[in-house]
This record gives structure tokens, sequence and C-alpha cells, in this order.
């Protein structure tokens, strides 16, 4: 494995990895992952540091949608004006081009399911392109990016005797 990958890895399953660490674990000078980090900041390799939270254990009301969107591909242009037309919304978390009976999923948050209500009706369905909508609220997370959410308690049923 080659030192950006290892980089990647690493900052992949902990951001928060000292880069002493870093080296230490990949055999590499401290000042040479460093520079490593570095270019693969200014390349865009790695865009964002950030941190996976549980939102159920703040005392917030905020709602996370799914929404599938199905789309008339723009001529000359595919899916990519429509996606960066939507992808553009404060709202927008995230959006993926996707295979099957939809082609854009949008991930999306708001402060209530009104206003993501508001938001799929006002902005998302009014761009042209746009022919369908369909709308999934998160009820629950059990898991996000290999992180688990609740810890699993050990087996609890009693053993069986005689």
């Amino acid at each position: 494995m080659d030192l950006k990958t290892g980089i990647i890895d690493i900052l992949k399953e902990n951001a928060r990895t000292e880069t002493a660490d870093m080296a230490a674990m990949l055999g590499a000078e401290e000042a040479e992952v460093l520079n490593t980090i570095r270019a693969l900041e200014d390349e865009k390799l790695i865009l964002k540091y950030t941190a996976i939270v549980n939102e159920e254990k703040l005392d917030s009301d905020s709602v996370t949608a799914l929404i599938e969107v199905k789309v008339s591909p723009m001529r000359e242009q595919g899916f990519d004006s429509i996606a960066k037309r939507i992808y553009r919304f404060d709202e927008v978390e995230s959006v993926f081009l996707m295979s099957g009976a939809y082609d854009l999923m949008v991930l999306i948050h708001g402060d209530s399911m009104r206003q993501i209500a508001f938001f799929v009706a006002q902005k998302l369905a009014t761009i042209d392109g746009v022919l369908s909508t369909a709308t999934h609220f998160v009820l629950k997370k059990y898991k996000e990016l290999g992180v688990i959410f609740e810890t699993v308690d050990e087996e609890t049923r009693l053993p069986v005797t005689p």
C-alpha cells in the first residue's frame, strides 16, 4: 500500500488521528505524512473532515429525508445540469446519480417534515426536467458510514435446562 492510500484509509476510519501516529502506522516520517495530507487536500482528494453525530441524543426535531427523483436528461448535458441545480440548495446534503427505477437520490436535512415538504414542492419539483419525486423520511438510524448507533447487548435469553 502506498503512502497516499494508507493515509486516506486511516483518515476515513478516524480523521482525528495524529500525524505522528499515522507516520508510525505507515512506517514513514511525520513530515512526509503531513506533506502528503496537504497535497491530498490541494488535489481535492480530501475535501472535508467531519464527525458522525447521533442526532437522536441531541434535543432536536430535525428530519432527514431521501428523495428519489426521476428526470428527463438535458440534451448534450445528461443528468449533470439538473444535478448541479439541485446540489446548490442549502438543504441538500448529497446528490447521487443512480441506476434503477429513478435517476437521482437526494439526501436533505430540515427542521421539520413541513420544511422538507416545502422544499420538494416549491424548489425541487419545479426544476425543469424533474418528472417526479418520492420522499422517504428517515425514522431511525441504526448504522451510518460503518458506525453503529446503539450498543448491542449480548444475548439475554436464559439457558435452557432439562
